[in-house]
């Protein structure tokens, strides 16, 4: 497995290291420097390099460098994750934008939670909740301090990312459905990309230890129920899960039944590429003058989505020629625009963009004459939203069951949240 973990600084200079294994010795840190660092290798190639065969696998925060070192043949997966957690568990210590500085001045801190977070090489326990519980900064209290017993089993146990004896006076679950759509669409309206990536986050505050079963509309589950009642189904493609999910009951009957950690988290994110809502629908006209002195664009916006909403912070750029002298813009309807020379665009901002009604924007544009004529590469037009209470894959929450032995009563809130994601189309 791992043999050496180590952080360098933007020079290659060794900050921090723990040797796991004696199969690898500091020296190879220079191989690193000389053939990553002062190559320029990071972000142009792989973030894996075999040396005098010995795997580095790295990844960078800021302008550092954090190193796994290994001669076996691990699971390249397993490692980066093992690091991404390891950045992870430093931004919940240290703080979302810890640098050189703040590593040098928490020395002991981070062995310690390099030691427990890895043993022998192989990952250990990286739950940031447990592991606040025994390795802290000093500031906590005599009587703050878990029951020895506790620890222990909180440590070895099987569910270390929820401790025992939890309570909240009132018991509910939020639950956030976001969407993000990707489209790129070609100039005569072919659909080149069209995915849903979503993430179901949630926010429990549930007293004990419950067992909770949550439901989407999938395709399978519900034709595996035989449902007479013929509401949509979504078909998922992909979908990744909290670890509090039991995987092996999801691959036996598609249920997603999991024992949620206290408070904030993601418990799942999915893919659909099929039967997807567009919110919004953009019909651009471009027509470049004989000359090349003037052009004129006219965009056509329809929101596809129910009139009882409204998306916001639409933002739509529309792009121009570098030798852009200026740009005289009539709006029909909704928002305000402008041209922005730092951005080369046109940009149109719409506050409030209601369901099922259309927008025109049309700009004449003017342009300064150049030595040398060069044709427009004609960027696409990039299209930012927000739609909430609306899901462009169709996925909405069917159930979510809270079982515990005293058998509360639970509050349950959905929200539902589409914005743009790579939102393009070409003119």
């Amino acid at each position: 497995m791992i043999s050496m973990i180590m952080v360098l600084n933007q020079k290659g200079d060794i900050m921090i290291s723990r040797q796991y294994r004696d199969d690898v010795s500091r020296a190879a840190a220079d191989s690193f420097r000389l053939q990553v660092i002062a190559a320029k290798e990071t972000g142009a190639q792989a973030p894996v390099k075999r040396i005098e065969n010995c795997s580095f696998l790295y990844t960078r925060h800021l302008n550092m460098y954090f190193v796994a070192l290994t001669r076996s043949n691990v699971n390249p997966a397993l490692v980066f994750e093992y690091l991404f957690q390891k950045i992870r568990i430093l931004k919940a210590y240290l703080g979302e934008e810890f640098d050189e500085n703040s590593m040098r001045n928490n020395m002991t801190l981070i062995y310690e939670l390099m030691d427990e977070t890895m043993d022998f090489g192989y990952p250990q326990n990286c739950a940031v909740d447990v592991l606040r519980l025994y390795i802290n900064l000093g500031n906590v209290r005599p009587q703050d301090e878990p029951d020895t017993a506790q620890l222990t089993s909180q440590i070895t146990g099987a569910i270390d990312w929820r401790r025992e004896g939890i309570r909240h006076r009132k018991n509910e679950v939020y639950i956030d459905v976001l969407e993000s759509v990707n489209l790129l669409l070609s100039n005569t309206g072919t659909i080149l990309r069209n995915e849903v990536t979503g993430q179901v986050q949630m926010n429990t505050k549930l007293t004990g230890m419950p067992e909770c079963k949550f439901g989407l509309n999938d395709k399978l589950v519900i034709e595996k129920e035989n449902n007479s009642n013929r509401k949509p189904v979504v078909e998922i493609d992909d979908c990744t899960f909290h670890r509090c999910v039991r995987l092996g009951k999801f691959d036996a009957d598609r249920t997603i039944t999991f024992i949620p950690p206290d408070g904030e988290f993601e418990l799942m994110r999915y893919r659909v590429t099929d039967n997807i809502n567009l919110p919004f629908r953009l019909i651009p006209a471009v027509q470049e003058e004989q000359g090349q002195t003037k052009i004129s664009i006219n965009l056509k916006v329809m929101a596809n989505f129910s009139e009882k909403l409204n998306a916001t912070h639409v933002v739509i750029k529309i792009p121009v020629p570098k030798n852009t002298a200026k740009a005289k813009i009539k709006i029909h309807a909704l928002g305000r625009a402008k041209y922005e020379p730092e951005k080369q665009a046109i940009v149109w901002r719409v506050k409030k963009f209601p369901g099922k009604h259309e927008a025109m924007l049309s700009a004449d544009v003017d342009l300064m004459p150049t030595v040398r004529a060069k044709a427009w590469n004609r960027p696409p037009i990039n299209v930012e939203f927000q739609v909430p209470m609306f899901t462009s894959s169709g996925v909405h929450v069917r159930f979510l069951r809270v079982y515990d032995k005293s058998g509360y009563h639970t509050n349950r809130w959905v929200r539902y949240i589409t914005k743009a994601g790579g939102y393009q189309i070409r003119i």
